[in-house]
């Protein structure tokens, strides 16, 4: 639970610390998306775009694109380094599939690289928790309380 919320951490990928989830595609690529937490937190993205071309090769954190929702304008920054070999282009045109089906049609890029640093759904669940009260008091505007 995410608050009153049902939030979904499907088993069969791989977490990132900064909220993204990546389902293992062989040979150490990784297709990356936002986990229900980050869409919880945007809420009605309506605004997608990239800044690096497929084949680039990124470092860790590196900026990729930018996002705009209802509730926040951030930059999107790669969760691990490596070769970023794909978009999902649809989302270009519609991003509101991150929205409707965040675990499916909704994913955001394809990257090469190492995920050792990528958490299974339970450590990231208990990274959840460990920001979570944080996070309460940030959407509801009480971080100097």
């Amino acid at each position: 639970m995410m608050g009153e919320y049902e939030a979904e951490f499907p088993t069969d990928r791989r977490y990132a610390r900064n909220h993204m989830w990546a389902l293992p595609l062989g040979n150490d690529r990784y297709r990356f998306g936002f986990a229900a937490y980050a869409v919880r937190l945007l809420q009605d993205v309506y605004f997608l775009d990239w800044e690096v071309p497929v084949g680039t090769m990124l470092a860790m954190r590196q900026e990729i694109g930018q996002i705009e929702s209802q509730k926040a304008e951030a930059s999107l920054y790669t969760p691990l380094p490596g070769i970023l070999t794909r978009f999902n282009e649809i989302l270009l045109k519609d991003p509101s599939a991150i929205n409707v089906d965040k675990y499916g049609k909704g994913w955001l890029f394809e990257l090469t690289g190492d995920g050792s640093e990528l958490l299974p759904a339970e450590a990231y669940l208990e990274h959840l928790k460990a920001v979570w009260e944080v996070t309460q008091r940030t959407i509801k505007g009480q971080m100097n309380q």
